[in-house]
């Protein structure tokens, strides 16, 4: 099954809250870890920025809520209307992987899709008149992952660290692989963000 990763970089809408927020703070880069999005543009968001930006963080109407995780790293709750993923993505029924970056009101993002969906995305930015930049397409491999970070899921699956409740913590399967629980963090989530982003649309027709 042939599949395609498209990058590009979208300006996004005047109201749209990390947009705005981006706009507001134009050398600041925001990183956007984690995205839920919810009903009726809300949702929740993990981010981090290169700069402090608390104060456009509080004077943005769509920002229902943040809260200072660390240094200049935020959880934001996204009120109605604040902004989610914009409509050519829901239509077409793509999602961008994350992390992603944010960036004077544009963002990067890179999607993973087959290749008549990659033509109805950048038709659908086209006929909705929303400025975008196609940096790349490519075909990929139907391979999920790298033979590490197989060897790194096989290991969580065996151990439990999927498992209800957890039968082994990050720090200690981070310790049985002899790496850094941050690494190990990124590797688990470029993982998981692959078997999502592959498997979402089976997920969707199970799950009605």
């Amino acid at each position: 099954m042939s599949s395609h990763q498209l990058r590009l970089e979208v300006r996004l809408p005047e109201g749209h809250w990390s947009g705005d927020v981006s706009r507001a703070k134009p050398s600041a880069i925001l990183r956007i870890e984690k995205h839920m999005p919810l009903k009726r543009g809300r949702g929740t968001a993990r981010i981090s920025s290169t700069e402090d930006i608390s104060i456009a963080l509080s004077q943005h109407s769509g920002v229902e809520d943040f809260k200072i995780v660390q240094n200049n790293q935020y959880d934001v709750t996204i009120g109605a209307g604040g902004g989610g993923f914009l409509k050519p993505l829901l239509d077409v029924g793509v999602i961008p992987h994350t992390p992603f970056e944010v960036r004077d009101g544009w963002v990067d993002w890179t999607i993973e899709c087959s290749q008549n969906k990659v033509r109805e995305l950048i038709l659908s930015f086209k006929q909705q008149s929303i400025p975008h930049r196609l940096i790349s397409t490519r075909s990929i491999t139907t391979r999920l992952l790298t033979p590490r970070q197989r060897q790194v899921f096989d290991i969580a699956i065996r151990d439990g660290f999927y498992d209800t409740p957890r039968r082994i913590s990050l720090t200690e399967l981070a310790d049985l692989l002899g790496v850094a629980k941050s690494t190990l963090s990124v590797q688990l989530q470029r993982i998981e963000s692959t078997i999502i982003h592959t498997f979402s649309e089976e997920i969707r027709r199970r799950s009605p």
